[in-house]
């Protein structure tokens, strides 16, 4: 290989020599007026013309999938084919100064040419880009109006492709500009009504049945936008996919005067769907006014509907509706106050009694009864998980059972046996509701000693613990009499046929010792009617020979070798009902040394179960835990399944 070699003058730094091998220097000069700024334009120009003005370079997946899907909804700039529209047409530097008049010429066009996809497509996603970047709110609702175009006019039906992501950007488009369209600029809250509203190309004059905010007996209101909210402390979260606004909506009660007797939470939060349908799409003609019906859907009322003949599902926002409700601070401040303070809870049976949605005649009821110092809310994640499973919500309505935990467990046993009954008997007097005649009660530790006293018959052995004398000879007034009565004879509900224990300390727990009982005792304050009845009834009997010398609090109940818990785990479950067992383990080692924090697997484990299953590494409160809710999942659409083929409730079908 031949060698170069340059070698620079030393009197003269303006010259240089080239060496090839071992030939002579040959000296080279360069013209003294090329200076250094040319010498630096020339290798520029050099090197530009070895790199192509056109070519790619390799980025990482995400980076490619942004420039590639991203959008206005996810990057905050229109998505590749608004861009392009733009470009194609002229328009993208002046849409960045003057979006506006853009707009305005692209809708002029689209007059002209109203089935022209692209078009309808960008004007739905700059309309939108337009309103999030300060314009006029009335862009929103032209965001609403072309994405509609887009989704339902005419062709859509032949352009729609499930491999086109145009299409669900368009409805997503169409359900967060609805929602902003209508939001009231005050506080946020959504305001449905009849009337004209402004687009930037005219107006539209919008239809509202304002008897669709009544759902059951109680009227939606407060309703705010889920499109925007975060949830926390849910491990899942359900959305129904589909076309319309996902709002949650508050509930009041359509008559005040009835609302004692209302079965519905007075604190949920439901999921609603709002739909805007312009009976006249985008572009379809010159006018300047278009109508539209605007429409309110309850999660529990409709899933899908009609649209030009076609099916289109409604998207709901279920999980952020429970994450509101439940993050109030009244059911977590219930805990501890319902656990010291026996008045919590009112008297009416409604109110200890709450549903998640109206009364369904044709969906097996399951209810819901916590344990100790506990409220509704520590079910949040197990009802996330299974009212958001096709197969449980088409056939079960759930229920939950609020009490106040300091109490005597026989005493809350029966307001919820009474609570039951009460909403059974109203809703069907007749009886020919099957569905009501196969509830599921799950209780979750001393919620699973109410569950069992739902299917027992005790006769008088409970009395037995508080008087040797007969009951027809206590010596009590006419009201302490029936209260007791009601109490402590204990007969199984003809309402339930299925029972779920979680963590139950059938045999008592290890944590409620002597200490505890007495220092509880001393800090727990019974309602007036137990503190009346206890009154007279120890005062009367202080001379007999009775085991009971006082009114127990719900922990001298669970006491390890207490008489109540001796009595209630030898009664056998009535036959006709199924039980099940769920009990937490903290280790992995042989059950019968194993505990659960609170309650020792002995104490929980009974032989006149069905199935019992073993949640292992798990403490006391399992109702969260995956594999507590999958059993219970299982559970539920087995007794489903039975109590369908032996024809006691009808399948409900699809709701």
């Amino acid at each position: 290989m031949r060698k170069i070699q340059i070698v620079m003058e030393a009197n003269n730094p303006d010259s240089r020599s080239i060496r090839r091998g071992r030939e002579d220097a040959v000296k080279v000069r360069r013209p003294c007026f090329m200076s250094r700024a040319v010498l630096t334009l020339c290798a520029a120009t050099a090197l530009a013309a070895c790199r192509a003005p056109v070519g790619v370079v390799r980025l990482n997946l995400p980076e490619v999938h942004e420039q590639l899907k991203g959008d206005v909804l996810t990057t905050g700039r229109p998505s590749t084919a608004s861009r392009t529209e733009l470009q194609r047409r002229g328009l993208a530097e002046r849409y960045t100064h003057d979006p506006a008049t853009v707009l305005a010429e692209l809708h002029a066009v689209l007059l002209a040419h109203p089935h022209d996809a692209d078009l309808l497509f960008a004007l739905s996603e700059l309309s939108f880009d337009h309103a999030l970047h300060g314009g006029d709110r009335a862009y929103y609702l032209a965001t609403v109006v072309y994405a509609w175009a887009y989704l339902f006019g005419a062709g859509a039906a032949d352009r729609l492709d499930v491999f086109d992501p145009r299409g669900r950007l368009c409805a997503d488009l169409y359900n967060v500009a609805l929602a902003r369209a209508f939001e009231s600029t005050q506080r946020g809250e959504i305001v449905l009504r009849s009337g004209p509203r402004t687009l930037p190309f005219g107006t539209l004059n919008v239809s509202f049945d304002a008897e669709s905010v009544v759902w059951g007996d109680r009227r939606l209101v407060d309703l705010q936008s889920a499109s925007d909210l975060g949830v926390r402390g849910l491990r899942n979260r359900y959305r129904t996919w589909g076309l319309g606004a996902a709002l949650n909506a508050a509930t009041v009660p359509v008559d005040p005067a009835r609302d004692a007797s209302g079965l519905v939470l007075k604190r949920i939060r439901v999921p609603v769907t709002m739909l805007l349908r312009p009976v006249t799409g985008a572009g379809t003609d010159a006018s300047t006014a278009w109508n539209a019906l605007l429409e309110l859907h309850a999660v529990t009322e409709e899933r899908a509907v009609t649209i030009n003949g076609r099916q289109v599902p409604l998207e709901y926002e279920p999980t952020s509706a429970l994450a509101e409700a439940v993050s109030e601070a009244a059911p977590w401040r219930m805990e501890s106050h319902g656990f010291f303070h026996g008045r919590m809870v009112g008297t009416g049976a409604s109110r200890r009694l709450g549903a998640l949605e109206p009364l369904d005649p044709d969906k097996i009821p399951v209810v819901l009864v916590h344990g100790t110092a506990s409220s509704v809310a520590r079910w949040a994640e197990m009802l996330n998980d299974l009212t958001n499973d096709p197969d449980v919500r088409r056939r079960f309505q759930f229920w939950v059972f609020t009490y106040d935990t300091g109490n005597p467990i026989l005493y809350s046993a029966m307001q919820l046996r009474e609570a039951i009954e009460g909403v059974v008997r109203g809703a069907d007097p007749t009886g020919t509701h099957g569905c009501l005649q196969q509830i599921v009660v799950i209780g979750h530790s001393q919620g699973g000693l109410l569950a069992k006293l739902m299917a027992v018959d005790s006769g008088d052995r409970f009395w037995r613990l508080v008087s040797d004398k007969p009951f027809d000879q206590a010596r009590l007034s006419p009201g302490n009499r029936d209260l007791l009565q009601r109490a402590v004879f204990v007969s199984p509900s003809p309402f339930v046929s299925e029972l779920i224990f979680i963590s139950t300390p059938h045999r008592g727990s290890y944590l409620a010792d002597g200490f505890v009982r007495r220092l509880l005792h001393r800090l727990v304050a019974f309602p007036t009617d137990v503190a009346g009845l206890g009154g007279e009834l120890f005062g009367d009997e202080a001379g007999s020979r009775a085991r009971l010398r006082r009114m127990p609090t719900s922990v001298d109940d669970m006491g390890p070798g207490s008489p109540f818990v001796e009595v209630l785990s030898s009664l056998p479950i009535a036959p006709g009902v199924s039980a099940h067992s769920i009990i937490p383990v903290l280790g992995d080692g042989p059950l019968a040394g194993e505990k659960d924090g609170v309650v020792a697997y002995t104490s929980a484990h009974i032989e006149a179960v069905d199935s019992e299953f073993v949640v292992r590494k798990c403490g006391h409160s399992t109702q969260g835990h995956p594999q507590t809710i999958e059993e219970v999942r299982r559970i539920l659409l087995e007794h489903a399944a039975t109590v369908s083929a032996a024809g006691g409730c009808r399948d409900a079908g699809t709701h």
